[in-house]
């Protein structure tokens, strides 16, 4: 076996493991820095984070006012990346978002040239501000870029530069007037997270906060290469066979077929698919290792199903007039399909290493 810190040898074990203490303090630090500007929001803040170090994307779906703009431009001042903000709007075209040609000359020779501008979409955080309120062409130019890394003007190709980190909002309300992204659209995002109200308390700590005149200042607590190091090193955590079954269990319990649950053969069309399974698994990663640990458990596993599988499940009739929501499905294939005892497997010597 080779030994160097790329193919996981013993050196590459040791940096993996000092890059995951360093993740989990520095994801302290960074709970700690948020907590200045945004009240509770701890679940959100938190699927974010774990949605950027798998390399994902996430649609964030909240009423307005539960501060999603604040949340977002204060995470990328945090963690030293660029950040721009689109207001998709039912005019906006896609050279708005990637950028447009325009011709160029050269006043000393007379030479014209095409010269490249490059759009908002040339950002590390990039803010789509109700991307439901744009049409379809629009969305698709996102959703490329996304895909591919990449967004191809005049027939050359334009890389973004990594990480490269879209957080798409929409508005549950006011549905008049909106395109709606398709499940095949939606299903390119890793994560669905939804924006809840504050509690009582928060909500006092929000008032308190907002109507004073101390504006905190946010610190940097991470620089983009130590990001991209970190996403590296979640890609090398290891999943035991027993933990990418659980995850295949969850996804396709969500399938209406001969296999499935009578509430899922009644209230589902389609359910989710292979991308789903990649995506908890990697989702799975981040979460094991921001919270120091270097495997994945059932438990990281169970604990992306919602956020997952909630954009990828299509109800029907039935579950409307039955009251049953994806999220209520997915409550359903979790209890049919519990984590098992070899939950508690662990590989041999990471525990000791992280604690000395």
């Amino acid at each position: 076996m080779s030994e160097t810190p790329a193919s996981g040898g013993p050196e590459g074990f040791a940096d993996d493991v000092a890059a995951i203490r360093r993740l989990r303090e520095t994801y302290e630090v960074i709970r700690g820095e948020l907590s200045k500007v945004i009240v509770g929001q701890q679940r959100v803040l938190d699927e974010m984070l774990i949605a950027l170090f798998a390399r994902g994307h996430v649609i964030l779906e909240g009423v307005p006012g539960l501060a999603k703009t604040l949340m977002i431009s204060s995470l990328a001042r945090c963690l030293g990346l660029n950040f721009r903000r689109i207001q998709f709007t039912p005019d906006l075209m896609p050279s708005d978002i990637t950028g447009t040609e325009v011709i160029q000359e050269d006043r000393s020779t007379g030479h014209r040239s095409f010269r490249f501008l490059k759009g908002p979409i040339f950002s590390n955080v990039l803010l789509a501000d109700e991307v439901n309120r744009t049409p379809p062409k629009t969305q698709a130019a996102l959703l490329e870029a996304m895909q591919e890394q990449q967004v191809t003007i005049g027939g050359v190709s334009h890389a973004v530069e990594p990480p490269f980190f879209v957080l798409a909002t929409q508005n549950p309300i006011e549905q008049e007037g909106t395109y709606p992204l398709p499940e095949a659209q939606q299903d390119r995002f890793m994560l669905k997270v939804f924006v809840d109200y504050p509690s009582y308390d928060d909500e006092y700590e929000i008032a308190v906060r907002t109507t004073s005149a101390d504006a905190p200042p946010l610190s940097r607590v991470l620089e983009r290469a130590e990001i991209l190091g970190l996403q590296a090193v979640v890609r090398r955590v290891p999943a035991a066979p027993s933990v990418v079954h659980h995850a295949i269990q969850l996804a396709r319990a969500t399938r209406p077929g001969a296999d499935a649950s009578e509430i899922v053969n009644r209230t589902v069309t389609f359910g989710a698919g292979p991308r789903a399974v990649q995506f908890m698994l990697m989702g799975a990663k981040a979460r094991a290792v921001i919270h120091g640990r270097k495997h994945v458990s059932h438990d990281d596993v169970r604990a992306l199903a919602h956020p997952v599988l909630r954009h990828r499940i299509l109800t029907n009739y039935a579950a409307e007039a039955e009251g049953q929501t994806t999220d209520t499905i997915i409550d359903h294939v979790l209890a049919l399909h519990p984590a098992r005892e070899t939950d508690g497997l662990r590989h041999a010597g990471v525990e000791e290493v992280l604690k000395a």
